[in-house]
């Protein structure tokens, strides 16, 4: 096993590197001393890292919302790092909270051409140059959501189950390679997710449910682990050679419910998710 990340991937590219899971991804790989080029929609939101690590940081200006310029964004990075990346971390996102009959329909579209849409031509740049150069690592940041959906947050959920499925489809592909790619799904952590996601008041309304979910999603945040444990699970991943899936969170989300919804029907499952998140 490599005593450090540096040791196997030399250079790397996170998306949403400016807060939250994506700074913490950041933060671990320059401390292992891997060369980083970071992206944000808004670049000098990333002048914090910049001023941390005086060397082997890029910024780099990236928004899912064009796919197009997102796709010459990364080549060009790549470019930079001497035309391919050994890690990619696909790690960029957010939230967007109402009820989907409610809400508008180019909000979910919206979210999922560029949590998904956008993430995939990321992920096939990435691959390709990997297959080409026989060797790397894409890791592609879903969630627990994927497994257990968040209630109101319809987009996202399908943005995250599809992303699943995407790894899963080279998880396949990369047999016998040695290419690796991980899964990585996070629970609740203590970042601005909420903070920064897209709340329709329109689409909420003063119903009981989607308030009590509010609330609930709020208390679970707020009392969540902070980011940086994310960043150790994945680096042991990292170290490890890991391949597939990796869940990162409390024992309760990693451990217990996994194992209870692979037990349970389908509807004691559902009706639990209803209760941890007060929609009863």
């Amino acid at each position: 096993m490599a005593h450090r990340v540096s040791d196997t991937y030399r250079t790397a590219f996170v998306t949403g590197a400016s807060a939250g899971l994506g700074l913490a991804f950041a933060r671990m790989l320059l401390r292992e001393g891997v060369s980083l080029w970071g992206t944000s929609r808004d670049p000098g939101r990333l002048a914090q890292l910049a001023q941390e690590f005086s060397t082997g940081f890029t910024a780099v200006a990236l928004d899912l919302g064009d796919a197009a310029s997102a796709e010459s964004a990364y080549l060009g990075a790549a470019a930079q790092a001497g035309g391919a990346f050994d890690l990619v971390i696909n790690n960029a996102g957010y939230g967007v909270f109402g009820e989907f009959g409610a809400t508008p329909a180019a909000d979910w579209r919206a979210q999922v051409e560029g949590m998904l849409g956008t993430t995939l031509v990321l992920s096939h740049a990435a691959y390709s140059s990997m297959r080409a150069g026989k060797r790397g690592c894409l890791v592609n940041v879903s969630s627990m959501a994927a497994e257990f959906p968040l209630p109101f947050m319809s987009g996202y959920n399908v943005s995250k189950a599809g992303l699943s499925a995407l790894s899963e489809s080279l998880l396949f592909e990369s047999r016998g390679s040695p290419i690796k790619v991980i899964d990585f799904r996070p629970g609740d952590y203590r970042t601005a997710f909420n903070t920064s996601m897209h709340r329709s008041t329109a689409a909420t309304g003063p119903d009981r449910r989607t308030e009590n979910a509010w609330r609930k999603l709020e208390g679970h945040l707020l009392s969540a682990p902070e980011p940086g444990i994310a960043a150790r699970d994945l680096r042991r991943a990292l170290l490890r050679g890991r391949r597939g899936i990796v869940r990162s969170g409390t024992f309760f989300q990693v451990r217990v419910a996994p194992l209870l919804a692979r037990l349970a029907p389908s509807w004691l499952v559902r009706n639990g998710t209803a209760w941890y998140f007060g929609s009863t």
